[in-house]
């Protein structure tokens, strides 16, 4: 099982390779990107299935034992996301064939996209913590060669807002591991787990701890770093947006859940806390943020922001039941997230525009999107029986467990707020009457090949949300796994040390 290891990673790499060479051939390079992202995809499956049988499992590359080498390895969280991520890059790739404008795509954006999953896989993969950042730099880089693909004016603003806010969280991280490595003397994140328990100096841990929290938390839009993030989402192309919203903050999350479960477990009451501050604010900073705006994907970017605080929330609570609700509200997050920016790239051109006070009446055009949008919207909203109504309910459980009564009551006051912000964008989108509009120039028959793959992530919305045991069950063996992490330490290492 452990060549699965390797396929997210090597994957896209070659797809993105073939693409290239594909380069003057825009439908060559479609069915090249859909063919990899379905050979992605049954690779991700047969990895998550491998480790649910068998347990985790670590590979080391060019046959250097741990914690030497460069390693390569896959719990149960890990092997989801990357399963996870396969599933949203192929509704992606999908509704780019009639998302993209042909200037987009001739310039690059298949090799770019499949660059970015790479970065994505390797981040949850990998088992070395300078590799991590190696990894999002990889992504830094894709990311911000399709944010700015296109070169209009709203675009290359907000690149330039994103890459230098992330340039900043990469300067950071690597100085924090660069003091990591000089106490500790190694990068493995295993080898680091027995390293920092039992370092003399739990005083320097904490401060290298702070600055890995501060740097995950720019790159995952926490309180009060999120602003570059609703300030740039809006800006590419809805297909690009869909997979930004979808994967890019929850890396940065997962580094977090991986380092604070794994490594820096020295002092956790002072980093629990922390995050779980840090969590309440995001969650309430992002909703209100929702509210004060009136274009469609500047609303879904704040209750983006939003939605990584209620995970943050769950993991600051420092529990198997709030890592549970976590872990469940990720996977769900991704999925509805993916759906909403896409249905806001069919508003945009069904509507001519994103601004709510010149949209209405998409009902009587797009019943399918109206219906699709609701659906979506209700599961972010956590209305039952939707997906995202399940981890709330076990976050209220876990935080009332933990007599975290604020953040209980911050959840479902979110969850009200929420639903107010998205429910005034379908008013004012689909049923809210208005004069005709002419659609924008081709969008009739994009918008309704389009409707495929958020027909796809909605219906997953509705299926987790009456089938949730399935998923429920993986993110608490999740959970029980990251909180007694001995099992990861020995997979990488061969032996408990």
């Amino acid at each position: 099982m452990t060549w699965l290891l390797v396929w997210p990673i090597a994957v896209p790499v070659l797809t993105a390779a073939l693409c290239l060479v594909a380069w003057p051939f825009p439908r060559g390079q479609r069915w090249i990107s859909l063919t990899g992202m379905l050979v992605l995809l049954a690779g991700a499956l047969l990895l998550l299935r491998g480790v649910v049988a068998e347990g985790a499992t670590s590979a080391q590359m060019g046959d250097w034992a741990a914690p030497y080498g460069i390693t390569l390895v896959a719990d149960t969280l890990s092997a989801s996301l990357v399963f996870v991520t396969a599933v949203i890059g192929l509704g992606v790739s999908i509704y780019a064939v009639t998302d993209l404008d042909a200037g987009r795509e001739v310039f690059g954006f298949h090799p770019l996209f499949h660059a970015l999953l790479t970065g994505v896989g390797g981040s949850f993969l990998t088992g070395d913590i300078f590799n991590l950042y190696v990894w999002f730099e990889v992504m830094v880089i894709a990311s911000f060669g399709l944010m700015a693909l296109g070169g209009e004016r709203r675009q290359v603003d907000g690149a330039v807002k994103y890459v230098v806010l992330n340039l900043v969280a990469t300067a950071m991280l690597l100085t924090a591991i660069a003091l990591l490595y000089g106490v500790t003397g190694t990068l493995n994140m295993a080898d680091l787990a027995r390293v920092v328990g039992e370092h003399p100096a739990p005083g320097r841990i904490a401060v290298i701890a702070t600055l890995f929290l501060v740097a995950f938390g720019m790159k995952a839009a926490v309180f009060p770093l999120y602003f570059w993030l609703p300030a740039s989402y809006h800006t590419p192309a809805a297909a690009v947006s869909a997979i930004f919203a979808a994967l890019l903050t929850k890396v940065g999350i997962y580094a977090v859940i991986r380092t604070f479960t794994l490594i820096f477990t020295v002092g956790e009451g002072y980093t629990n806390a922390l995050i779980l501050v840090i969590g309440v604010l995001t969650m309430l900073a992002g909703v209100l943020g929702a509210i004060a705006q009136t274009e469609v994907r500047r609303v879904l970017s704040f209750n983006l922001v939003s939605g990584i605080g209620v995970i943050l929330a769950g993991v600051g609570l420092d529990s198997a039941a709030g890592m549970t609700g976590a872990l469940v509200y990720t996977l769900h997050h991704i999925v509805v997230m993916a759906a909403l920016f896409m249905a806001a790239g069919v508003i945009e051109r069904a509507g001519g525009s994103g601004d709510l006070n010149r949209l209405g009446s998409l009902y009587v055009r797009r019943p399918w999107l109206t219906v699709l949008f609701f659906v979506a919207a209700m599961s972010l909203a956590g209305v039952p029986p939707l997906s995202g109504f399940w981890p709330k309910v076990l976050l209220v459980q876990a935080s009332l467990e933990a007599d975290a009564f604020i953040v209980a009551a911050a959840v479902l006051v979110t969850g009200l707020l929420t639903l107010y912000s998205v429910a005034k964008v379908w008013a004012m989108s689909f049923w809210r009457s208005t004069p005709k509009r002419e659609p924008a120039p081709g969008a009739t028959g994009g918008a309704r090949a389009a409707i495929v793959p958020v027909a796809a992530l909605a219906g997953l919305s509705f299926l987790i949300g009456i089938w949730a045991q399935p998923v429920i069950s993986l993110a608490q063996r999740s959970a029980n796994e990251l909180m007694a992490p001995s099992d990861y330490v020995v997979t990488v290492l061969g032996r408990a040390r």
